[in-house]
């Protein structure tokens, strides 16, 4: 799996999918599986894991698999998206980790809406895929042992997200010995727990992920409509 476009268009599809369950992702569902089987043949294993997500979220009725959203990644601090919780917990060190982030997206002209962190996986991940693809392939290997432990904590649980997760670990190089031993560190020692220095970052606030419609107008709750067919082939 070589090919820039098929490797943008399953972090876009990750994105989308991990994003809370509405009625703008259920709208999406059709357009992310056609972008999906169209690069199956670059990336089988990981459009695969994309599909049996999106079969998920389709057989689901909403509620119900918003319900399953808010428990996975909301009640469980252990599943939680946003990354540099894992390394740094509710730390002052955190609120520099996501000012390095922010400068980083907004540096490549990206501009986060609606209140979401940006150390949101699927920020990231979106970002990597229509924004500074080097810029976001460079922050998610920086964030690789984050990534690394959520995928083996819902792969623990059985949730269906794990599959998600596994699809982005394909469209990132091989862990380093440090990169192992660090999220192995990160599983087996949890973050700091110093809890200061996170008011300015909007801690607490439930989160979604903005999509790729650049001409909508989020609101409270609202999700941007996702296009994959925008991804470059």
């Amino acid at each position: 799996m070589t090919h820039p476009a098929t490797i943008a268009v399953l972090r876009q599809a990750a994105a989308v999918l991990i994003d809370h369950p509405g009625e703008r992702l259920y709208a999406t569902l059709d357009v992310v599986a056609a972008a999906l089987r169209d690069v199956a043949l670059d990336a089988p294993g990981p459009a695969a894991d994309l599909l049996a997500v999106h079969d998920h979220l389709a057989a689901t009725p909403p509620l119900a698999a918003a319900g399953h959203h808010v428990d996975t990644f909301d009640l469980r601090r252990r599943t939680s998206l946003h990354l540099t919780w894992y390394t740094d917990g509710d730390t002052r060190r955190r609120g520099a980790s996501l000012a390095a982030l922010k400068t980083a997206l907004t540096g490549a002209g990206w501009r986060i809406t609606g209140g979401e962190l940006p150390d949101h996986l699927g920020v990231l991940l979106e970002f990597a895929a229509r924004g500074d693809a080097a810029t976001g392939h460079r922050l998610l290997c920086e964030l690789r042992p984050s990534i690394d432990v959520l995928h083996a904590a819902l792969t623990e649980d059985g949730s269906v997200y794990a599959r998600a997760l596994a699809a982005v670990v394909a469209t990132l190089p091989a862990p380093s010995t440090d990169t192992e031993s660090a999220w192995r560190r990160l599983a087996r020692n949890g973050p700091p727990s110093e809890d200061v220095g996170l008011d300015g970052y909007g801690h607490g606030t439930p989160l979604g992920m903005p999509f790729v419609r650049a001409d909508s107008r989020p609101g409270r709750g609202s999700r941007r409509r996702a296009r994959m067919e925008t991804v470059p082939r």
